[in-house]
């Protein structure tokens, strides 16, 4: 076993030196051992800590943007938050499941690509639903209850997907550390509510600062997982393509779906938006806490590529709605323009015909 260990630590020294380095543990000519480099590990703890805290601390923000009586009022009128039930649980892990058939992905990719498709709505679509003019009371109430719901449907799904990559190589779940990652969120979220309830001033400024954290940790999770995983953005294609496509996927079906069940199209908006936007900052923390170094190597880019287009067809999105909604304006502008124009030229003429009497109502 020493042996061993010595034949990985042995390093031969560069020509241009000719003593060992002040902490080797062993010299023997131009050759020395050196002692295990634990900075890769030690900045791996940070970064789970980290991001265990600042999940905790958007989860609490999130909470912060729930009003118990709207939420209590979609509560007792579920057919729009069963609607997003059925895309968040049900089109969603699907998805996920055909594409890691479809494009061959490695099993701890195509398990990767399971958690991201069972992972519960992400925050941001709340951001989008507002600019998009969509039901914002429905799609705090789906992000709150798919967060909730999570809890029993994430590991559900992901036992009954992934049998066929578990069951055939050494990848094991951690169904553990997922519900402790799933329960502990549950704290932050009723700390948030209750507060917004007594403090909804103050509420909504712990709300700025989660959407702050939001977008400071996924920049964080991206430079550090970098200089951990440094071979991990090094990957196949087919988990770029993945994560291009499976949020359009999800955005197109959660609208179709939300059609098909006869929402009006605001609701439809809302609940495409809430299907399509996952929570891209949960699953890379659930990956983080749960897999080994190797494993991550291969994994843990695809949450940030996700994370990237979503973002950024929901921006697409909302620019074309936008552009569409300005030129209907301008059309219903015009259309006004020309009715006061046939309006004005239909009482003059009437004024020629009655010998210029004008009623008072015209005037």
């Amino acid at each position: 076993m020493q042996t061993h260990l010595l034949s990985q630590q042995f390093r031969p020294l560069a020509e241009n030196f000719t003593v060992c380095p002040a902490n080797a543990t062993i010299c023997n000519g131009t050759s020395c051992v050196l002692p295990e480099d634990t900075f890769n590990q030690t900045l791996s703890t940070v970064l789970s800590t980290v991001l265990t805290i600042m999940l905790a601390l958007v989860m609490f923000s999130m909470g912060c943007n729930v009003e118990l009586q709207l939420f209590w009022n979609h509560i007792k009128r579920p057919w729009g938050i069963f609607v997003g039930f059925l895309c968040q649980f049900g089109i969603m892990p699907l998805v996920a499941f055909l594409l890691s058939l479809v494009f061959d992905v490695l099993p701890i990719q195509a398990v990767v690509v399971m958690i991201m498709g069972c992972c519960p709505g992400g925050t941001a679509s709340n951001v989008i639903a507002y600019w998009l003019d969509g039901d914002m009371d429905l799609s705090i109430s789906m992000t709150t209850c798919s967060t909730i719901l999570a809890m029993g449907m994430m590991p559900l799904c992901l036992f009954l997907y992934t049998k066929m990559w578990t069951d055939s190589s050494a990848i094991v779940l951690p169904y553990k550390s997922i519900g402790v990652s799933l329960i502990s969120l549950l704290i932050p979220v009723s700390v948030g509510m209750y507060v917004n309830h007594k403090w909804p001033t103050k509420a909504k400024i712990i709300l700025k600062v989660g959407s702050i954290v939001g977008a400071i940790l996924i920049v964080l999770i991206a430079v550090v997982g970098g200089i951990l995983y440094k071979g991990s953005w090094i990957i196949s294609p087919k988990l770029w393509i993945i994560g291009t496509i499976f949020p359009a996927i999800g955005y197109f079906l959660g609208f179709f779906l939300a059609c098909m069940s006869g929402l009006s199209w605001r609701r439809c908006r809302t609940v495409s938006l809430e299907t399509g936007f996952q929570n891209t900052q949960l699953c890379s923390t659930i990956v983080q806490l749960s897999f080994t170094s190797e494993q991550l190597e291969l994994m843990f880019t695809f949450p940030l590529i996700y994370s990237i287009f979503q973002l950024v067809l929901a921006l697409l999105i909302l620019g074309a709605y936008r552009i569409y909604r300005r030129h209907k304006a301008k059309t219903a502008t015009d259309a006004e323009k020309t009715e006061e124009k046939e309006d004005s030229k239909s009482t003059s003429s009437h004024s020629k015909i009655n010998g210029g009497f004008v009623s008072n109502e015209t005037k």
